[in-house]
């Protein structure tokens, strides 16, 4: 009996299935896809360590206008996703993840990971 050939864009897409089940789940609110964009850039700043300020995010342009970029920050902090943490200049705000946010990208990883062993 021979086993079949996995291809790697069918990981990728039971990932996709997987992570989609854990939207249904009973946790924090859904984000649009412009707050997930930049829960993810939040992330992977904070993976490599790198602060990232309210000023900085609102400097993306990819992310839209500074008003926008302001709004959804607010958004996602109201969700539970992001907060914002003091630094020595009580004017600037670093921007941070939640444990809750940490969660679910440790369920994310999870999700990945079983996806890859099919």
């Amino acid at each position: 009996m021979t086993k079949s050939l996995v291809r790697p864009a069918d990981i990728y897409l039971r990932f996709l299935q997987l992570a989609e089940a854990l939207r249904g789940l009973p946790s924090l609110p859904v984000l649009d896809p412009l707050e997930e964009r930049i829960l993810a850039f939040v992330a992977v700043n904070a993976q490599a360590r790198d602060r990232l300020s309210v000023r900085d995010m609102m400097a993306k342009a990819e992310f839209g206008s500074p008003a926008t970029v302001h709004s959804r920050l607010k958004s996602m902090r109201e969700k539970g996703w992001l907060m914002l943490a003091d630094t020595d200049d009580t004017r600037r705000k670093q921007v941070e993840l939640t444990q809750a946010a940490l969660l679910h990208f440790d369920k994310l990883s999870t999700c990945l990971v079983n996806a890859a062993r099919g």
